[in-house]
């Protein structure tokens, strides 16, 4: 018997195998979206061990753990490393059909050259080989991207953010690109008065504006927008549970505004008008700089209250909405493309119900301008899975163009998760594979297709965020 992740782990047929290392394994990465900070990147950061670098922050894992029976101590506490690391090892074996149990292996080989299962047996082994190679320069956060073949990454960036790590990244001789990502949420968390004002102050000593009124709310948010420009931001990104609908007119704009400044609690319905306006304007400044906007919808945020009170946000304790998108985003977009504003866009959902929904929006949209211009997004958060990546192949196929897909993303804070865009190569060749095995796509074609799988895996990206235009510092 083999290793378990062999050469052709999950391709099953002979041309999924062909495209796989013909095309699709050479292929660099673009991280267009991740969590990943930027800090730790600027100064190159050592990790202490194996358990900062796969456990810290990483609530897929946590929340596995937790479902296994490990108590929060093991998790977010303070037991030592080893132990956390441990505990770790004990819910490896249940995680199997869960895609933890393949990244944790994909990792462990590409990363680490280990291929053995991890288990309550070779924890200790594993962690003291995973240890070794940490504490190597070959394995610091700069040097596992450039091993990784990664050409670019964009973190994920509030307003109030002074990008001076970006700036540091940026004069400095590291040949990946790191730009930053405009994530404005906050600025449109308008539900909580206290918390608003408190981060308005925060907005107003970023971008030197007094925050008196609607429109200077404006002013702040576009002089933070240049600034993100400036440092070569190329994407927005909203998380949201559903667009907002609520008809307003600017009057209405301004005088809530002036409600939830003053400290007063807004009616839902007034929330909605307020962050419909804002988003609205955002959109507008996305287009005027060619930008390529972002939408994550359907999250239900920290619903565990007693958790949440405890540990804070981002913890592992989110869950997937239901909330109707269709209506709601159609009218969006079109209010948009009345005016002539809107931006090339990705859409990603975290309900499975509303792949066919964005798929078919984006595509009552596009205009021609540019290949794909709007588009769904890859399989995100609770799908990001064998099952949900296929079905999200799938609908795009059948609705669009997968030809014209900008390929898979990390969406992580872990600089071991790079194995995750292999993964996804692995699954898109054995769908198409599968196609041309059964005779639904021509093997006279296999040339085109795999040009297609390289462009779907890097080249697509590429072109349609322009990072490297009129740029000679390549890898």
């Amino acid at each position: 018997m083999g290793p378990f992740i062999g050469e052709n782990f999950m391709l099953t047929t002979d041309a999924a195998v062909e495209l796989y290392h013909r095309y699709a394994a050479k292929m660099p990465i673009i991280d267009y979206h991740c969590h990943l900070d930027p800090k730790m990147i600027a100064r190159n950061h050592r990790f202490s061990g194996i358990t900062e670098a796969w456990l810290g922050g990483d609530h897929y894992k946590w929340r596995a753990m937790r479902a296994n029976g490990v108590s929060e101590e093991y998790i977010t506490g303070s037991r030592s490393d080893y132990e956390k690391f441990g505990k770790w090892a004990e819910t490896v074996p249940y995680t199997m059909r869960n895609p933890l149990y393949h990244w944790t292996h994909l990792e462990l080989v590409r990363l680490f050259g280990i291929d053995r299962v991890l288990s309550p047996a070779t924890a200790r082994e594993i962690y003291d080989a995973c240890n070794a190679a940490l504490a190597t320069d070959a394995f610091t956060a700069q040097a596992l991207m450039r091993r990784c073949n990664v050409r670019a990454v964009c973190t994920t960036d509030d307003p109030v953010d002074s990008l001076e790590y970006h700036r540091e990244l940026a004069a400095g001789d590291f040949a990946v690109r790191v730009l930053p990502t405009w994530r404005p949420d906050r600025a449109l968390a308008v539900a909580d008065a206290a918390d608003y004002n408190g981060y308005l102050a925060r907005l107003e000593e970023a971008s030197d504006v007094s925050i008196g009124s609607y429109a200077q709310l404006l002013d702040a948010l576009r002089r933070r927008h240049d600034c993100f420009a400036a440092a070569g931001c190329r994407l927005s990104d909203h998380g949201m549970d559903t667009f907002p609908t609520d008809d307003y007119t600017e009057n209405d704009l301004r005088r809530i505004f002036d409600k939830v400044r003053g400290g007063s609690t807004l009616h839902p319905q007034e929330v909605a008008q307020l962050q419909g306006g804002l988003l609205f304007e955002l959109a507008v400044m996305d287009s005027e700089k060619g930008w390529t906007q972002q939408f994550h919808i359907g999250p239900i945020r920290n619903p565990n209250t007693r958790m949440f009170r405890r540990l804070g946000p981002d913890t592992g304790y989110d869950a997937i909405g239901d909330k109707p998108c269709a209506e709601a985003g159609h009218r969006f977009f079109d209010r948009l493309e009345s005016r002539g504003a809107l931006a090339k866009t990705i859409l990603y959902n975290l309900n499975p119900k509303d792949f066919e929904v964005l798929a078919a929006m984006a595509y009552s949209f596009n205009d021609g301008s540019v290949p794909g211009k709007m588009q769904l997004g890859s399989a995100w958060w609770f799908l990001d899975q064998e099952r949900g990546m296929r079905h999200q192949i799938d609908t795009l196929s059948a609705f669009g163009l997968l030809g014209r897909f900008v390929g898979m993303l990390t969406d992580s804070r872990s600089f071991l998760s790079y194995p995750r865009h292999e993964y996804f190569r692995r699954i898109l060749c054995d769908v198409i594979g599968a196609d041309i095995e059964s005779g639904r796509l021509p093997r006279s074609e296999t040339a085109f297709i795999g040009q297609l799988v390289e462009d779907i895996c890097y080249g697509n990206a590429e072109r349609y965020f322009g990072f490297f235009e009129n740029d000679d510092k390549r890898q």
